[in-house]
């Protein structure tokens, strides 16, 4: 009985040890067939047949759309732009007559922007192509697939509007400070001019001086700012005063801007016509400092960097762009019955500037120079009132428009809208 129940003991045991030998044997079969199988798919891969038929597999997945960007250049022209695709020569001329016929591209200019899309698998690849004609439009021309021909049309990007607000204390000019902020130049001319009316930036900022401004920028999808918008509001504050001035619409597409009594800040003309200058020689008699005799100075002249914009100081006509003699380049503008100014020694004339021109006040129309009888880079200006010529600085001009009644009312509440606006604006920054 005892040999019996032992046999049994050891046959369980048995057929133990003998499964696990057969599981090892038969794991190493499997592996080795395995480790054979990848020899052989590897073998398989390394054949160049192979190869050539997987590269020709996946060079037939690229998309089938494309879209290909280009930038226009100093000498481009359109023709030169489409020769450059790879394109059917009937392709590219049916291209370049579509843009011809398109108004708005008569002329093409540097930093325009060309996007084409291709269809890969298309005879004629071009399905639809863009041109921007500036930083706000864009020309689209989409493909009519039944005779091959295109359709055009006008749009509006689409912008996203943000509400920038900036302050600092200036140390240098407004200018240099401004600049270092990241405020974009043609809003520092905006922000002079409205000022130019009761500032006079050479004489009347002194260092440590500061400003306040709110106002619009548009960006891109890639958040770039392309555009600047109105000042909204500004403020600034020299020797601890405050001149505040807020944008209102008193009539119906009738913009101006006002101090905080509801008193518009436009008068005929500006105190001083150039941003970041300084006064180098006033109204008077003076040794001249080229024919070195004394003779009367009839304007005031204001030194500054070769080619800094020169302002309008009120708005008016062109009557005179041209050489004034020892006066060099000079532009002269008639205001009305009373004023006319004057501005000498440009170095060059603003874009559209000639004689019979319209002018707006702030409107550029020249730059500094130093032409005709000149020692260095400066702008003469003379104010000439009632066929007299005058001493600019110590002109006094009545103030524009006073809101009153619903007019003030109307006023204050977009006055309070703008204030909310700009503390929850410095609350963001705080």
């Amino acid at each position: 009985m005892f040999k019996l129940d032992t046999y049994k003991e050891y046959s369980v045991l048995i057929w133990l040890i003998l499964v696990s030998v057969l599981g090892i044997f038969a794991t190493s079969i499997y592996s080795d067939n395995k480790r054979e199988r990848s020899k052989i798919i590897e073998k398989s891969l390394d054949n160049i047949y192979l190869k050539k038929t997987i590269k020709e597999i996946t060079n037939n997945l690229e998309p089938r759309f494309t879209k290909y960007t280009y930038i226009s250049k100093t000498g481009d022209t359109y023709h030169s732009i489409i020769n450059n695709l790879e394109l059917k020569k009937r392709e590219k001329e049916l291209l370049v007559n579509n843009i011809l016929k398109n108004e708005s591209l008569k002329v093409l200019g540097i930093n325009q922007r060309f996007t084409f899309k291709f269809d890969n698998l298309s005879e004629y690849k071009v399905v639809e192509f863009k041109i921007e004609t500036d930083n706000k439009n864009e020309v689209i021309f989409k493909k009519i697939f039944e005779d091959d021909s295109f359709i055009s049309k006008k749009i509006k990007k689409n912008f996203k509007k943000n509400i920038v607000y900036k302050e600092t204390i200036i140390k240098n000019s407004l200018y240099s400070s401004a600049i270092n902020l990241g405020i974009k130049p043609n809003i520092i001319i905006e922000f002079a001019r409205l000022y130019g009316f009761q500032v006079d930036f050479q004489r009347d900022i002194w260092k440590d001086d500061s400003f306040q401004i709110i106002y619009e920028e548009f960006v891109n999808e890639d958040n770039k700012v392309v555009d600047t918008g109105g000042i909204i509001f500004a403020n600034l504050n020299l020797q601890n005063t405050d001149l505040q001035l807020y944008k209102y619409e008193y009539e119906k597409n009738k913009i101006d801007y006002f101090d905080e009594n509801g008193k518009s800040i436009r008068k005929t003309l500006m105190k001083t016509p150039i941003n970041g200058a300084r006064l180098s020689s006033s109204y008077g008699k003076r040794k001249h400092p080229i024919l070195g005799y004394t003779k009367m100075h009839t304007g005031t002249d204001f030194a500054a960097p070769m080619g800094t914009p020169i302002m309008a100081s009120g708005d008016g006509k062109v009557i005179k762009a041209g050489w004034c003699g020892g006066g060099g380049n000079c532009v002269k503008i008639k205001h009305n019955t009373t004023y006319q100014t004057v501005y000498a020694h440009m170095s060059k004339f603003g874009r559209g500037i000639k004689k019979g021109t319209r002018v707006k006040q702030g409107q550029i129309i020249g730059y500094v120079g130093s032409t005709g009888l000149s020692t260095g880079p400066h702008l003469h200006y003379e104010v000439i009132e009632n066929g007299k010529k005058i001493n600019s600085q110590k002109l006094k001009l009545p103030s524009g428009k006073i809101l009153k009644g619903k007019d003030r009312k109307n006023f204050e509440v977009s006055k309070i809208k703008i204030d909310v606006l700009k503390s929850n604006l410095i609350a963001k920054i705080n």
